[in-house]
């Protein structure tokens, strides 16, 4: 993926998060211009930056206003001779260019599925169905409706507790607030059960709930998938990561702070047989986690867009974000066979979004977590944010105050599993 030729192309990223700096530094590193983003507001990752353009657009999360704005912006594009590439780095994005493709595909390439299957990809429930078809092993699930709950339906709990609650349809579950709301629950009484479902439905929330059987083990038993299927429905990357530690805030639980790579030729075949035979393109990522009690690996989701900690990837060398690039710019990928990453573990990088320290004080003590204290100690390690080409006491300041918002957030939320 060395290929450099003069073909000019033009990235327009949708988001203002880590996901959006990581593409965009990717980008940077490689061909040397600054990126164009899109979002409603600006976070953290893309202040104080010179590699991303960042313009800011109220309202611009959601429909009517998000379609609106970017019928204005594509005309900006109209007359690019070039391929403008259009990625959106959030699951609202991806559904809104999914939604939309048929409106934006003129002037943008947008390597999205189609709505329909983005939707049903999207909501769990039907996620689960799909990986019975596929033989691909999650949790034991119930599903909780809406009116099961304001019915007064008496809901039995066939796993017992601690259990893993999670709604279904997470881009719904965006715009969700009450005091307590958090990704995804791990429930630990009858009384707490009741009381998440009463506050969710209460405070608009319409789709079912998934309730799991809860995988024992701390945050060392996930795993983070991270791929790109090429134009031709052909899977080209497959990144697998190792999470050694989470953000333990309510509202960040699930983000991974933490990742050391790891191979696995067995989740690499079932993923890429899944992916083709239902004809997916673009980029995913699948959250899994080890169960121990059958030593299986067991899917939660897919995300249809690359993850806020997938810069591990490029870290390590298989450059996330120009897979795209050399898929619809240089049309390379058709004679690429599929790159089944970190075979070699001589070569890894430990991803960390907190600094050493604080990975060392909290990660589970286990052989893992030897390995990545080794690769700090050797300075194989990187982050997200700290770019060298992209340097500034601004920044760093911004750095600074991130990580000392996380030891705040570590001593008051942090519980050891």
């Amino acid at each position: 993926m060395d290929n450099k030729q003069a073909v000019d192309f033009t990235p327009v990223l949708l988001g203002s998060d880590f996901n959006v700096y990581g593409m965009a530094r990717s980008l940077y590193d490689i061909y040397g211009k600054p990126v164009k983003a899109f979002a409603e507001v600006s976070l953290a990752p893309t202040r104080y930056t010179k590699i991303v353009d960042l313009e800011l657009i109220p309202g611009f999360s959601e429909d009517p206003v998000w379609i609106k704005e970017m019928m204005k912006i594509k005309q900006r594009y109209a007359d690019h001779k070039e391929p403008v590439i259009l990625i959106g780095c959030g699951d609202g994005y991806a559904e809104l260019i999914s939604k939309h493709k048929a409106e934006l595909e003129d002037v943008f390439v947008c390597p999205y599925v189609d709505y329909d299957m983005l939707r049903s990809l999207n909501n769990k429930e039907n996620f689960y169905k799909m990986c019975d078809k596929y033989d691909l092993p999650y949790p034991k699930t119930k599903i909780i409706s809406k009116k099961m709950v304001e019915s007064g339906e008496e809901i039995t709990q066939p796993f017992g507790y601690p259990v893993a609650l999670k709604p279904a349809n997470s881009v719904e579950w965006l715009d969700i607030h009450f005091e307590g709301r958090k990704k995804a629950f791990i429930i630990k009484s009858e009384a707490e059960f009741r009381d998440v479902l009463r506050k969710s439905y209460e405070n608009g929330y319409k789709s079912d709930f998934i309730l799991q059987d809860f995988i024992p083990g701390d945050d060392s038993h996930m795993r983070t998938l991270n791929v790109y299927v090429d134009k031709n429905h052909q899977v080209k990357l497959m990144c697998l990561g190792h999470p050694l530690l989470e953000d333990p805030a309510p509202a960040a639980i699930g983000n991974y702070v933490a990742i050391i790579p790891e191979f696995n030729q067995d989740i690499y075949n079932r993923v890429q047989k899944f992916l083709e035979e239902i004809k997916f393109t673009g980029y995913c990522n699948f959250d899994i986690k080890y169960d121990t009690r059958d030593s299986s690996y067991k899917l939660f989701e897919i995300n249809l867009r690359t993850g806020r900690s997938s810069f591990f990837v490029t870290l390590n060398g298989y450059r996330l974000a120009d897979w795209v690039v050399q898929d619809y710019v240089f049309d390379s990928l058709k004679v690429q066979d599929p790159v089944y990453a970190n075979k070699d573990s001589q070569s890894y990088f430990l991803w960390l979004g907190v600094t050493p320290k604080i990975f060392e004080k909290y990660a589970k003590d286990n052989d893992v977590k030897k390995h990545a204290m080794q690769l700090i100690h050797e300075g194989r390690y990187g982050d997200t944010f700290w770019f060298a080409k992209d340097k500034s006491l601004k920044r760093f300041a911004l750095y600074k105050w991130m990580m000392h918002n996380y030891v705040k957030d570590y001593k008051r939320y942090f519980v050891a599993k």
